[in-house]
């Protein structure tokens, strides 16, 4: 087997484990067993730090096509391999939905209430300004990802501060958008589900934010190459 399908495996399978424990985090509070906002940050937030950390050295734990799309840009990751994993990506997270859709069969209403966990506009929040946010939520986790695993300065802290910088974001916009931050996120819910108002807010906010970040790494904020070569 090839390092690159490895790569993909690795993609696919914390694809799967982040959405799985994510969006079934909030189909287990919206069936009544407990908990609230704090519970779903910090089932995303562990969730994917301890993801990253254990197939970090595998594909580079993006988990997500808008962090893949803004290391692209940002000239940390190879554009041939966009396509393949975005592929894993989508995958992965098609088959958390699923799995979802069979293991809370029981709680059809809670199913009902949240399209199985997928993110989607406060009443208040128009299809631009839900843009906005999840742009600029994705740009943050794109600056985490790059300055904590990324970055040859990068502390190897990957795990846990991209971790805190996905439950910080729901924190925020968890009631205003559903803080997706990842295309795959509401892509992964809403077929099984059949619901997709506003699907296109979920990709063009996260990818816009992931476009900017990665401009913003590659000449803004990426370290001089001196600064950069290892120490002798």
């Amino acid at each position: 087997m090839t390092q690159h399908m490895r790569a993909l495996i690795a993609e696919a399978c914390g694809t799967f484990w982040f959405f799985f424990i994510g969006a079934g985090a909030i189909l287990t509070v919206a069936s009544g067993s407990g908990g609230g906002l704090l519970d779903v940050a910090l089932a995303h937030g562990i969730t994917l730090a301890i993801a990253v950390s254990a197939f970090g050295a595998l594909s580079g734990a993006h988990f997500n096509p808008a962090v893949t799309f803004g290391l692209a840009i940002a000239g940390r990751h190879p554009w041939a391999r966009v396509p393949t994993y975005w592929a894993a990506q989508l995958i992965g997270g098609l088959v958390a939905g699923f799995a979802l859709r069979y293991v809370f069969d029981f709680a059809i209403a809670a199913i009902d209430k949240t399209h199985l966990g997928t993110p989607a506009l406060a009443g208040t929040v128009t299809p631009t300004v839900g843009i906005v946010i999840e742009a600029l939520l994705t740009i943050f986790l794109v600056w985490a990802v790059y300055g904590t695993a990324v970055s040859p300065l990068a502390p190897r802290i990957a795990g846990f501060g991209i971790g805190l910088t996905v439950m910080t974001d729901i924190l925020l916009g968890g009631p205003l958008t559903g803080a997706a931050m990842n295309p795959a996120r509401h892509f992964a819910t809403a077929v099984p589900a059949g619901f997709y108002d506003n699907w296109y807010v979920y990709w063009v906010g996260p990818l816009l934010g992931a476009a900017i970040a990665g401009l913003s790494i590659r000449y803004v904020l990426a370290p001089a190459p001196d600064l950069a070569a290892p120490p002798a």
